[in-house]
């Protein structure tokens, strides 16, 4: 214990009197249920992990991490000094919650009848929360309960700013002052209900990249390391730490360990508030126990822990320190599990000693809810049993500013200083003098380079351990330029020539653009992650689409060198290695703008079939409109709009005029003429006849070897007039810029991840 003891910060040593007062604090004491004469005794989670920092040798960092989670049921054991009373650094209240949303009840044909939104359809208004009010006090836990559809996670949604402020009604103050955004996302997390993890990165590389995202790049990168590990083993995942998290077709952790990881990469930076969404969802009864446990010693750590939870068992209903049931939005028991007994003997139900309080009470619940009077008389007894329990209790009035506890809870060290912009409070005079506790803040962590680089780098590792994802993509692209290689192999400069090169390019564009399509699920897979990780600032928008813009290229590179290389030479292209430099921009530049179309798409579309066929449809539309099927001045004038938004248009334009574009190169002697009308198939010596007789009539002479057509008239014939090679290329890129902005966008509106 002592070892554990001396480790703890100088600030926590300076103001104890001696060993064992040091863990003792005012605002620290509580009584936990099942052991509620024992004084519970608060050490923040920073402190527990700084204590394996300096722990340089290994041996001991197991045995402190024991004697961390085992300190607060011996502590009893050492006399602790009569403390005067102190109320709880933190206190969360929540006031007349009210949130309600309008839905879609019937058709109904007569619109002018009854309520309706006015196109015949009958809107219902349905309350799901209704004048909730509830505190949680730092070092507890409180669960909310109740029946799916009583309001549980629309509660947890509404304590964790998750509901727009527009819609949800009441207060929710933070030791008396109202928790603004900006703030609530600094010193809070929010676990959701399913667990969104790489598949491919370990249980050690999923926390480390969390650290690296909420922990300031001005902590070293050993300090990170060293929280990462005694924060595997604080939450019991030392045996499964270079196991990877698993899929449905990968291997990995199991179900509870998946949990765990979850609340870990949210607990990485010691929040003050953590939020968690039925963390026991899907677990068997011991799974579900063990991160309720862990769920308590980051509450006793310094933290307030609210979840929604389905029906503990026994054992989880010990380690609770609030409970508060909900039926269809409305409180029906608020207060500690110890007297959960004593409300419902005194409704006129007694639990029977040997049977669960929680699913008697939920039972209870229920089969009011399905009587004709439903939970009404039970919501009225519970507001009177709660004003006749708060005349029956002593209320002392805290004095604890929220600025007063950040403050003591950063000098804790508790991880969300690492964030602090400044060294003081800032006064924000449009308030009228009131403390502007977000200025005092940094909103994100790291940098912005920083935050490129981590995001890159994850990405980068979870492919690498899928090579099947690319390589089927670049075998694809291999194989489809074989067949075009073999297809269309040494094209000779005959007018069947020029419809075989028109051919060719036209499908060699379109496909660069179709295999592009396998974008859509990469980011619809991370979808709900990258949702989870900006909610709450963890990185920056513009970060992540600079980084996946980055890290994409390598592949197009290697992707576009592999189509040029095994198509141009094979084909018999023109240009040398000039024109195949500029062959080889074009498939890029047609990669990149298609990659870009795809990728935003997929941030419009959130399912994946719906996504494929919107793909496919538009890019078959692009196709149509490029100029191949019919020239520009054919295309009638109401689609000719649609011919320049075509993205095929450009590189198809591009590649033609790199291969038409010598007006020394003759395609059309002649003879040739005739190749493409009814007289092609007459003897050579029928045609040289009927040439003189043409030059007798046109007045000049035209024989065999006569040149009539210039790869010019060629790109004349096709309408492609209108500019030049390089600058379809520049348009090409800059579409593909211009869809990278606008899925920018498109996260930034669509990823606010609330409910309206």
């Amino acid at each position: 214990m002592s070892g554990l003891l001396d480790k703890l910060s100088p600030a926590r040593r300076a103001n104890k009197s001696d060993d064992l007062p040091l863990f003792y604090t005012d605002q620290s004491v509580g009584f936990h249920r099942g052991h509620r004469n024992t004084p519970k005794v608060s050490v923040t989670l920073a402190e527990l992990l700084m204590s394996m920092e300096d722990d340089q040798n290994g041996q001991s960092q197991a045995w402190d991490i024991a004697l961390a989670s085992n300190f607060f049921s011996s502590v009893s054991s050492y006399p602790l000094p009569s403390p005067s009373p102190s109320p709880s650094p933190f206190v969360l209240s929540f006031k007349d919650l009210t949130y309600s949303v309008k839905i879609t009840k019937k058709f109904n044909p007569l619109p002018c009848c009854g309520s309706s939104d006015g196109d015949g359809m009958e809107m219902n208004t349905k309350m799901l929360l209704n004048g909730i009010s509830g505190e949680a006090k730092e070092g507890e836990m409180m669960a909310v309960l109740g029946a799916s559809g009583s309001g549980k996670s629309t509660l947890i949604d509404a304590l964790a700013n998750r509901i727009a402020k527009e819609s949800l009604h009441g207060a929710i103050t933070l030791n008396g002052e109202v928790l603004e955004s900006g703030l609530h996302k600094v010193i809070s997390a929010y676990v959701m209900q399913d667990d969104l993890l790489f598949p491919m990165l370990t249980v050690e590389e999923t926390l480390m990249f969390s650290a690296e995202f909420r922990l300031p790049s001005s902590l070293p990168k050993k300090k990170k390391q060293a929280r990462v590990q005694a924060l595997i083993d604080q939450l019991g995942l030392r045996n499964a730490a270079t196991t990877v998290i698993g899929d449905e077709g990968h291997r990995g952790v199991s179900g509870g360990e998946r949990r765990r990881v979850s609340i870990g990469i949210d607990i990485i930076h010691d929040p003050i508030i953590l939020f968690l969404d039925e963390p026991t969802s899907g677990l068997d009864s011991t799974s579900a126990y063990i991160v309720v446990k862990v769920l308590q010693r980051v509450a006793q750590s310094g933290s307030i822990v609210i979840m929604s939870i389905h029906q503990p068992s026994y054992r989880i209903l010990g380690l609770l320190d609030k409970l508060l049931f909900l039926s269809r939005g409305n409180t029906v028991y608020s207060g500690s599990p110890t007297d959960l007994p004593r409300f419902f003997s005194e409704y006129g139900h007694i639990i029977p000693e040997n049977e669960n309080k929680t699913e008697f009470a939920l039972d209870l619940i229920r089969e009011l809810e399905d009587s004709p009077e439903g939970t009404k008389t039970l919501v009225d007894f519970h507001k009177q049993w709660r004003a006749k329990q708060t005349l029956n209790q002593t209320t002392r009035n805290t004095n604890v500013s929220l600025k007063d506890a950040i403050d003591a809870s950063i000098s804790r060290e508790k991880l969300v200083s690492a964030c602090r912009a400044g060294p003081e409070i800032l006064r924000d005079r449009s308030s009228g003098g009131e403390t502007n506790l977000k200025s005092t803040f940094q909103t994100f962590a790291n940098p912005f380079w920083t935050e490129i680089l981590v995001i890159a780098k994850r990405s980068m590792l979870n492919s690498r351990r899928q090579p099947e994802l690319f390589g089927i993509r670049l075998g694809a692209v291999l194989v489809t330029g074989t067949i075009l290689a073999t297809m269309f192999y040494k094209l000779d400069n005959s007018p069947r020539g020029i419809q075989e090169r028109l051919g060719f390019f036209a499908f060699a564009m379109s496909t660069t653009f179709y295999t592009c399509a396998e974008a859509i699920p990469v980011f619809l897979q991370e979808r709900y992650i990258f949702m989870r990780e900006t909610a709450y600032n963890a990185y920056r928008r513009s970060s992540y689409v600079l980084a996946h813009t980055i890290i994409s290229l390598p592949a197009l590179v290697i992707l576009s060198a592999t189509f040029a290389a095994t198509t141009f030479f094979s084909v018999g292209l023109a240009g040398g290695s000039e024109g195949f430099f500029f062959f080889f921009l074009t498939i890029l530049a047609a990669f990149w703008a298609g990659s870009s179309f795809v990728t935003f798409l997929s941030g419009v579309v959130s399912h994946v079939m719906i996504g494929f066929t919107v793909v496919v449809a538009i890019l078959a539309y692009f196709l149509l409109f490029s100029g191949f099927f019919i020239a520009r001045d054919r295309i009638p004038l109401y689609w000719l709009w649609f011919h320049y938004l075509s993205l095929v248009k450009y590189p198809y334009e591009g590649v033609l005029q790199n291969e038409f574009e010598d007006s020394t190169k003759c395609f059309v002697r002649g003879i040739q003429m005739f190749d493409s009308s009814p007289l092609g198939q007459v003897p050579d010596a029928v045609k040289i006849s009927l040439l003189k007789s043409m030059s007798g009539v046109l007045g000049f002479n035209v024989t065999a070897e006569t040149c009539v057509t210039t790869g010019v008239d060629i790109l004349r014939k096709q309408g492609i007039t209108e500019m030049s090679k390089w600058n379809c290329l520049w348009i090409t890129v800059a579409w593909g810029f211009l869809f990278r902005v606008l899925f920018y966008f498109t996260l930034l509106i669509g990823s606010k991840n609330k409910r309206r």
